[in-house]
């Protein structure tokens, strides 16, 4: 209570010397100026005080508000806390930052781990010819397995053109449908949209060459009731934070 009553004091002297100023300076008064030398003046008046202003704070020094010891203790106390407070903020920030840092870390590694199978993989098959060339058994083996893969991208690029061709004839371009034409006009004027075709390649390659990373923007080309198809179909699949991103169904998991 003493310290209390001992800083109020010395804000009402602190005050009491403000009015004594403020007084002094209304019974100066202002000198009338001509138009054109009012703002002259001014700037000068300015550049006077701004000057003894910079020169009172260049050669003063810090005033204690108060020696009572227990208001400096509580004035500490509070700056403390101020600083604890803020430590705490980024604290926070630093650990959610370090958080998001560890789970994309964690994808990338996931994908340099198979990057590296992968590339294993494929460094065994080119070094097997080359280790049992004299073998014959191997190389017939070899020559099997090579005539299989043939036959399986065959079969993949037929698969591939029966699915465009499929796709083609039941999903056409919007433009091409007199339906869509009709309900969606003023859209299809300002974008050009693609097919579903187009679309469900998109998603493959991007989960192809990105595999720790499968999503795609969903942008103004791809036509709304063909994105509601895949996505209820469950062909594709929407990102759980932004619904303007989807990819691609990982079936062979």
């Amino acid at each position: 209570v003493a310290a209390k009553e001992e800083v109020l004091g010395e804000c009402e002297s602190i005050w009491k010397q403000m009015e004594e100023c403020q007084s002094k300076l209304m019974l100066l008064g202002t000198d009338t100026l001509l138009p054109s030398d009012a703002k002259l003046s001014l700037l000068m008046l300015r550049w006077k005080a701004l000057t003894v202003d910079s020169r009172q704070w260049q050669t003063r020094k810090p005033e204690i508000i108060s020696t009572n010891p227990d208001v400096l203790g509580e004035l500490g106390k509070e700056e403390l806390q101020k600083v604890k407070n803020d430590l705490e903020m980024v604290l926070s920030t630093v650990r959610s930052k370090n958080k998001k840092l560890a789970e994309e870390l964690k994808r990338e590694h996931q994908w340099y781990e198979e990057q590296k199978q992968l590339l294993d993989t494929i460094n065994e098959i080119e070094e097997e010819p080359n280790t049992q060339v004299e073998q014959p058994s191997t190389k017939r083996e070899f020559n099997e397995l090579k005539k299989k893969t043939l036959k399986v991208k065959t079969l993949k690029k037929k698969l591939l053109n029966a699915l465009s061709e499929f796709l083609d004839e039941y999903f056409p371009l919007p433009e091409n449908d007199e339906n869509a034409r009709n309900e969606n006009c003023s859209a299809q004027l300002a974008v050009q949209l693609i097919t579903l075709r187009d679309i469900l390649e998109i998603l493959i390659n991007k989960l192809m060459t990105t595999p720790h990373e499968p999503y795609v923007k969903i942008n103004e080309s791809f036509w709304t009731p063909y994105i509601e198809l895949l996505l209820r179909s469950g062909v594709a699949l929407r990102h759980p934070e932004d619904p303007n991103r989807m990819r691609l169904q990982a079936f062979y998991k």
